[in-house]
């Protein structure tokens, strides 16, 4: 009876060993090129473009990351804050997935406090502690590729959370925890 005790024990501790290096993968570091990661944005709110690479001999480069910054500031106050190198990645992983060389169109990069709070008071579904107050969360759609598709990719990554919202176009991804809706 012992014997079988320890050996369902063992049989379990095995499995669950195997389901994280099964899903390890999906966690883990982006798959990227050895030498650069680059991407592409335009800005829907400001008409603005831009295209980098932002991750070169082995880091991050300075000027290109406040040049991003700059590009998803806050549209309305003209507020930049530091985006999160994690989210950068996640994007180049989801647009290689895609198959994709089109720029990610921005709907909402970085938002301040203040902006965060009036969208908070005209809908519903805006959190009150957004991860776009971190730097943290993006809200794009890619052109030429289904926004079903884009939602389907980003949850595969399992990167953190991701939101689909097809009446106003645009898949909602962030850095946070991993969730759905």
């Amino acid at each position: 009876m012992q014997f079988s005790k320890n050996r369902r024990r063992a049989l379990r501790l095995v499995a669950g060993a195997a389901a994280v290096l099964i899903a390890a993968p999906a966690v883990a570091a982006p798959r990227f090129a050895a030498d650069r990661r680059s991407l592409a944005f335009h800005n829907m709110h400001t008409g603005e473009s831009l295209d980098l690479v932002y991750w070169s001999d082995g880091t991050y480069q300075a000027d290109a990351l406040q040049q991003i910054d700059r590009m998803l500031r806050d549209f309305r106050t003209g507020e930049v804050h530091p985006i999160d190198p994690r989210l950068l990645d996640l994007l180049v992983n989801v647009e290689r997935r895609l198959d994709s060389a089109s720029p990610f169109v921005v709907i909402s990069g970085y938002r301040s406090p203040a902006t965060n709070a009036m969208l908070r008071r005209e809908n519903e579904g805006v959190a009150k502690s957004s991860l776009h107050m971190k730097g943290q969360a993006i809200d794009v759609r890619v052109p030429g590729r289904a926004l079903s598709n884009l939602h389907r990719v980003a949850m595969s990554l399992c990167g953190g959370g991701v939101g689909y919202y097809p009446r106003s176009d645009f898949v909602h991804i962030d850095v946070g925890r991993v969730r759905y809706w």
